[in-house]
């Protein structure tokens, strides 16, 4: 019963939307600004650098809180772990709370990647602020963190749960950075 409990729980904590929240609060409605997404990237084109990054840690959290709970307080089996997993990311993605668009997930993978595979989370962290900081691109540097992840875990883990949870997330990260690959495979993709 607690494997259902928390994935449902998992699911409406991801569609809480920081980046609306820190928005609304200073009068901006982040949707009519820039690519009109709600996550950490736009936040920063339109409230300053400052608050996306306070959007990104505080999307980060809302994956890993979930799955660490999943995996190592509540020692769930890991067909659930993965169920919290990709529920909380596809929460951000397709909130509840804000007529079920959201952002493109990548923050909230990576925060379930840290709290379900910790070694893995934290070299995908580490290949997104490296690919981020020398491409200036957030989309590639999402991109190639997902990416990594499923290969890690299929190289490192190599167990099928965690390989269905890393491929998963790749495919909504992927899913939802379509535009992005269209704009960079045209050579149109802003910096951000």
């Amino acid at each position: 019963m607690l494997g259902p409990a928390l994935t449902l729980a998992a699911y409406l904590v991801g569609s809480i939307s920081f980046g609306l929240l820190f928005a609304s609060r200073q009068g901006v409605d982040l949707r009519g600004i820039g690519s009109g997404n709600i996550g950490a990237t736009n936040v920063g084109r339109a409230l300053g650098k400052s608050t996306g990054r306070k959007v990104m840690l505080l999307d980060m959290l809302k994956g890993f809180v979930p799955a660490a709970l999943a995996r190592w307080t509540f020692d769930l089996p890991w067909p659930w772990i993965t169920a919290v997993g990709i529920a909380v990311t596809l929460g951000h993605v397709f909130p509840i709370w804000h007529a079920f668009r959201g952002g493109k997930g990548a923050a909230t993978a990576g925060g379930v990647l840290l709290g379900a595979l910790p070694p893995i989370g934290f070299a995908t962290l580490l290949t997104f602020v490296l690919v981020k900081k020398f491409s200036r691109r957030a989309s590639v540097a999402s991109l190639s963190a997902a990416t990594l992840a499923v290969g890690l875990t299929i190289g490192i883990d190599g167990r099928q749960w965690p390989i269905q949870l890393a491929v998963g997330l790749w495919i909504i990260v992927l899913i939802r950075h379509a535009g992005n690959i269209a704009r960079l495979l045209r050579g149109e993709e802003p910096p951000g």
